[in-house]
């Protein structure tokens, strides 16, 4: 019982992004990822890159309100990991893998499915970031990631007032979507 708590708080911390929760959750599950990986053709890196993946699938699912983690921590990575390396070692035709033992099922199609399709969109506003040219890139990222305000803005672009600077901040984003979504029509990233 008191394990199941501990791992409630771990997945608590993770939702929050507490580093000790993630220290914890890495310290104590990557060594099964890491054997697993190893036992099946693949490296140290491929092993950190796999367990890192699988703990952002599993930091995500806890960001959800709804989300309720019905097996161990260590289950859930276990067959994320596996499932994200048998996915690896068939894109690369290396296709044999040994199980260490614990096999219990867990339905992680849908949250692997998602993650994916999640990075596939990153990778496509990326690319619209990179083809949106500037001063709009630069406007969008003082908005956004440096949370910037109009005034700022207008100060630092040359914009006579905060509404003009608003006003090509809109153009901007209808500009951005605008490849965005041609790229999400083509399924490009």
């Amino acid at each position: 019982m008191n394990s199941n708590l501990t791992e409630q708080a771990l997945i608590k911390g993770l939702s929050v992004s507490d580093r000790s929760a993630i220290e914890a959750i890495y310290l104590e599950h990557y060594g099964v990822i890491q054997s697993f990986i190893l036992n099946n053709n693949g490296s140290e890196d491929d092993a950190k890159d796999i367990f890192q993946e699988a703990l952002v699938v599993l930091y995500e699912k806890s960001k959800s309100p709804e989300f309720e983690l019905n097996c161990r921590i260590k289950t859930y990575l276990y067959a994320v990991s596996r499932r994200l390396w048998l996915k690896r070692l068939q894109k690369n035709s290396r296709v044999e893998l040994q199980s260490n033992g614990f096999e219990e099922t867990i339905y992680v199609e849908e949250d692997i499915g998602a993650h994916e399709k999640r990075n596939m969109e990153y990778g496509m506003m990326e690319y619209a970031l990179a083809h949106i040219g500037e001063p709009c890139k630069s406007i969008l990222e003082a908005y956004y990631i440096r949370k910037e305000s109009m005034q700022e803005i207008a100060d630092h672009f040359g914009y006579t007032n905060p509404e003009n600077a608003k006003n090509q901040k809109y153009k901007c984003l209808v500009r951005l979507r605008k490849i965005f979504f041609a790229q999400y029509k083509n399924g490009n990233p």
